[in-house]
């Protein structure tokens, strides 16, 4: 197979003390997403995860729990294998660093270095961060502290063996800035860079076995342990059985198309182990892609300490395993910040999967079974409605590949939603229901025809996201997986048009919805807010209601003067780009009636991508005193409408930009 059809991708390998939270899924989610997109594209895809086992924590950890450090990564390993099956994870392999296979590489690794001169033994005094597990320069130290954790430091002297990475500085450097995508996202690459030119010096790359013995043996000292990054990241190439002299077989899956990580370790993923690359003369991986955290919905970083932790298997036991890939993927930017709530979760399933994709199938699904025998009908007779929605079609399928193939997930979702808001406004339009009351029986067979085959194609499309509901949609419309596969790459090649894959005469299956809708919280997730099951019991009317008292007045009530000091005006966006120096920001220039348009900078980037405004017409405060946020000048505010989770929608108008909103 060509290399352009061969994909490769990872995850970090997990350190194996802990349970999955939801970065962990998160980042497993993203993975999987991407590599089965390939397949359905039909590439030879290969999608690899698994624990980091070695190191100080995991020894001091096993130590507490009068285990040997084996056993302790034995027990724990099953909790990072049942994320996999839990969330519908299609790995190819899972790695453990205390596999032989991976502890063989490693070993046979060090030896070439050390025999070709990349590696010394020199003495060091540096101080060193047990939690995470490196050495600091007294400049690299934050108020006496590691800057990665914040956490004491020792000073420890003593003899390693040191890796030669300072003379790959200037090397990377150039590689970085002629390939620009090889960090992402550009915020990550300008970290990087910004990094290595205040110099880069050598990286020590053992551990004395007297004082850490939880390790692989260096090959030419046992007495020392390899230090654990040195150690795990050499987990993408064991996999693929690189050894050093060896053959190149594992060239069929190497280099990685996508090493995807958090943005903690950035510096281990494009420093560390870009250099040992390049010591050990093996091809670059194409792209590193560092992705954001996931924030409580007032900022701050979810942690078990703080109280704020999302219990992800909760969310899979509610609204299903599905449901919760989704949200993941439509919810931000890959490379941004996201703020989770559990209400915020529920609203973007209420309004994406349950009113949405579920309203438009069970729409397909109950009318063509009530009025059409439940079969899939003949598309008699088809008019101006089915090409528009054709070529919305045609769009959507080009914009979601485009997005799906660069892991832009969110604005693949969003095309793919115009498509799917489409399709109800379609039914809506042809009124399906009038057509069967007047007899026109070949009318509402085109009609149901094209829904069905919309259904067909987005379930098709969709398969990389939501799996399991998927096939369920595909198997109701009387389609099986690999036929829908079969159909999307069609499309994709321009074989056949969208919506034009169905046979006649297959019969439906109507069940249940898809995506049942949520009126409140489910019960689980309530208590976490002491919240009652049951809305209070409301007080029996009376009789003869009492005169009607005047209604409370808020602490920050205005008067009519106050508020008619506010002008709002109707805005059309014209354009709409990323602030440069904030994820959040979004720079809008808006049309409110006046001779030039007005730059806005609003808070919105985690809701909107900036193709998604464009065109928008909303309304504008338009007489604020101008500020300047994060260095670019607003003049004006977008309102937007937000609940606890924050920014829903931003409040729309349906005039001419420049009326006044009275």
């Amino acid at each position: 197979m060509s290399a352009d059809k061969r994909f490769y991708i990872t995850t970090p390998i997990y350190y194996v003390n802990g349970t999955p939270h939801i970065g962990h899924t998160y980042t497993s989610v993203v993975a999987d997403t991407a590599v089965r997109w390939r397949r359905l594209k039909g590439h030879a895809a290969y999608f690899l995860t698994g624990t980091d086992e070695h190191g100080q924590k995991v020894l001091d950890k096993a130590t507490e729990r009068g285990m040997s450090p084996k056993d302790h990564c034995d027990d724990m390993v099953v909790h990072w294998k049942a994320m996999g099956t839990r969330f519908a994870l299609s790995n190819d392999h899972f790695v453990r660093t205390t596999d032989p296979g991976h502890v063989a590489c490693v070993k046979a690794v060090l030896m070439d270095l050390w025999e070709r001169g990349e590696i010394y033994k020199d003495s060091y005094t540096g101080w060193y961060s047990t939690t995470a597990e490196r050495f600091w320069t007294e400049k690299d130290l934050v108020d006496g502290k590691c800057p990665d954790t914040g956490q004491p430091v020792t000073k420890i002297e003593e003899s390693n063996y040191f890796f030669r990475m300072g003379s790959y500085g200037q090397r990377l450097i150039d590689h970085i800035e002629a390939n620009p995508d090889f960090i992402l996202p550009e915020k990550r690459k300008n970290e990087v860079l910004g990094f290595l030119r205040k110099g880069l010096g050598d990286l020590c790359i053992s551990r004395p076995k007297e004082r850490m013995a939880w390790g692989i043996d260096l090959p030419f000292d046992t007495d020392f342990v390899t230090y654990v990054w040195f150690d795990a990241l050499l987990n993408y190439l064991s996999v693929p059985g690189y050894l050093p002299g060896g053959d190149d077989d594992y060239l069929g899956t190497w280099p990685a198309d996508y090493h995807l990580i958090g943005k903690d370790i950035l510096t281990t993923h494009s420093v560390y182990w870009i250099t040992m690359l390049m010591a050990m003369q093996v091809p670059l991986p194409k792209h590193i892609y560092a992705h954001g955290w996931w924030m409580s919905a007032d900022g701050e970083k979810m942690s078990k300490s703080l109280g704020n932790a999302i219990d992800v298997n909760l969310l899979a036991d509610e609204y299903g395993v599905c449901a919760t890939r989704y949200f993941f993927l439509r919810e931000i930017a890959l490379g941004a910040d996201g703020n989770f709530s559990y209400q915020g979760f529920q609203t973007r399933y209420n309004a994406d999967l349950a009113n949405d994709l579920g309203n438009l199938a069970h729409r397909a699904l109950s009318m063509t079974s009530n009025w059409l025998g439940g079969l899939t009908p003949a598309l008699e007779a088809p008019g101006e409605l089915e090409a528009d929605l054709r070529s919305v079609a045609t769009q959507a399928v080009r914009d979601y590949a485009e997005g799906m193939d660069t892991l832009q997930f969110k604005a693949a979702l969003d095309a793919l939603w115009e498509l799917v808001k489409a399709g109800n406004k379609y039914i809506d339009t042809s009124a399906p229901w009038a057509l069967n009351k007047k007899g026109d029986t070949a009318r509402l067979a085109t009609v149901m025809r094209s829904v069905l085959e919309l259904c067909n194609l987005v379930g098709g499309l969709l398969l990389p996201v939501m799996p399991a509901k998927m096939e369920e949609l595909l198997g109701r419309i009387g389609r099986s997986v690999p036929q829908a596969e079969a159909d999307v790459r069609a499309v994709l090649a321009d074989e056949i048009e969208p919506m034009a894959a169905l046979d006649d005469g297959v019969t439906l299956d109507l069940g249940d919805p898809l995506f049942p809708r949520f009126r409140k919280l489910p019960e689980a997730i309530a208590a976490l807010f002491g919240e009652p099951d049951e809305a209070p019991e409301q007080p029996a009317k009376k009789a003869k209601a009492p005169k009607e008292p005047p209604p409370p007045t808020p602490e920050d009530a205005i008067g009519y003067d106050d508020f008619a000091k506010v002008r709002l005006q109707a805005g059309k966006i014209l354009e709409c780009r990323r602030h440069p120096e904030a994820d959040k920001l979004l720079v809008v220039k808006v049309d409110v009636g006046e001779p030039e348009p007005r730059q806005i900078v609003a808070g919105v980037a985690d809701v909107f991508a900036p193709e998604q405004l464009v065109g928008r017409t909303i309304v504008v405060v338009c007489n604020l005193k101008p500020v300047k946020l994060r260095g670019i000048w607003s003049n004006g505010m977008l309102l937007a409408a937000s609940n606890e989770s924050g920014v829903q929608d931003l409040v729309g108008a349906v005039c001419d930009p420049g009326a006044k909103v009275k």
